[in-house]
Order: structure tokens, then C-alpha cells, then sequence
């Protein structure tokens, strides 16, 4: 259920502690959809925060040490393939965002998330579309959970050498369709997802 915008501004400036909260993941045919939440120190700002996905790799990984390392808080939580089957991506994606808050050292006051949904949450919570682009926070949240999303594929690859993991993290690619048709689909994949589900179909 979503929750109701923070009421105004005025209110925001009195919070305590805001976390950014996003995931990484969601579109993928194989592996977790990985969420991240950041509650950043406002006194030890970090420079160069941005959307994940327009900065590169070498770049993520310098944010993702000085993320850790100066916010007051951070933390991780997923989601599987199976869950995701079980219970559809959407969910999915609000369950890795539930575990992500609840995980964090310290108890926000405000949860502002990328996008247009929002998970349940015993504090208010914020979506803003695009958030990943505009709100610190955020794009603190989506540089950590890219990385370490990647470096869990990374992982993967090394138990599923075929499907090259390492190379396409789980995304459909022509080389990952191949591999699919060659080898068929192995427990990572998301057996509800159409690519995989006509492949598994009788």
C-alpha cells in the first residue's frame, strides 16, 4: 500500500534522519532485485552522487567506498528469483525495499524512494520519480545497490559459467538469449519472466 507524501516542507526540514532508498535489478531475467538504503551524514557531504546507471563502473566503485564509509547509516536487502516468481517483480521489488529500511542501523524519520510506489513502512515515505537523479540520498542508495548487485553476479557466473553473468549481470542480451536456448534456464532465472517462461513451457 502506498504511503502518503510528507506533508510539506516545512515539516521536512525538522526530520531527523532521511533515508534514500532504490533498487537495482527490476528488468533483469536472472537473479535478485537488490534494494539499498542510504541515510547520508548532511555534515560530510559526498561529491559526484548521481543515477547509478550514468556513471561507470570504476566511478560507482570509488562512491560506493566513500558512501560507506561517511553516511551515517546503509544497508542491503533482496529479493530472489523465487520470490519473484512467487510473488510478481512489483512486490518483489517492495519486499528488497522493506528488508533495505528495516536493516538500517538507525531508524529514519522519512524514507524518500525512486519512482512512482512505495513500500509499506512503519515511518512516512516519499516516491519521487526520477529521485535517483535529484535526491542525494537516493542516488547514494542506487550506487550501492548497483554495486554490489553487480558484484554478486560477478559471483554467479563463477557457478553458472555458460550464461555469462559477469558480462551481461542477468540483462537480456543477445548472448544471454543464446546461452538460454543452448543451455535452457538454471535456478537464478526468473521462471515467470516471458523469455524464460516460453523457453520452460511444454
Amino acid at each position: 500500500m502506498q504511503q502518503p507524501a510528507w506533508p510539506n516542507s516545512e515539516c521536512e526540514l525538522s526530520v531527523a534522519h532521511v533515508a534514500g532508498c532504490d533498487e537495482v535489478g527490476r528488468g533483469t531475467w536472472a537473479g535478485p532485485v537488490v534494494a539499498a538504503a542510504v541515510i547520508l551524514d548532511p555534515h560530510c557531504p559526498i561529491a559526484g552522487l548521481a543515477d547509478s546507471k550514468k556513471l561507470s563502473s570504476k566511478r560507482r566503485e570509488i562512491l560506493d567506498i566513500q558512501i560507506r564509509e561517511h553516511c551515517l547509516a546503509w544497508s542491503l536487502g533482496r529479493a530472489s528469483a523465487q520470490e519473484i516468481d512467487q510473488i510478481n517483480i512489483l512486490q518483489a521489488t517492495l519486499l528488497a525495499m522493506q528488508r533495505a529500511v528495516a536493516a538500517l542501523k538507525l531508524q529514519p524519520d522519512l524514507v524518500l524512494v525512486d519512482g512512482n510506489r512505495t513500500p509499506a513502512l512503519p515511518m512516512p515515505c516519499q516516491a519521487i520519480v526520477g529521485g535517483d537523479a535529484t535526491q542525494p540520498a537516493i542516488s547514494a542508495a542506487s550506487i550501492i545497490a548497483k554495486v554490489y548487485r553487480d558484484r554478486l553476479m560477478q559471483s554467479l557466473a563463477k557457478d553458472h559459467p555458460v550464461y555469462g553473468f559477469d558480462r551481461h549481470f542477468g540483462y537480456g542480451t543477445m548472448q544471454h538469449r543464446l546461452a538460454l536456448q543452448r543451455h535452457g534456464p538454471c535456478a537464478e532465472h526468473r521462471h515467470s519472466f516471458s523469455p524464460i517462461r516460453h523457453l520452460i513451457q511444454p
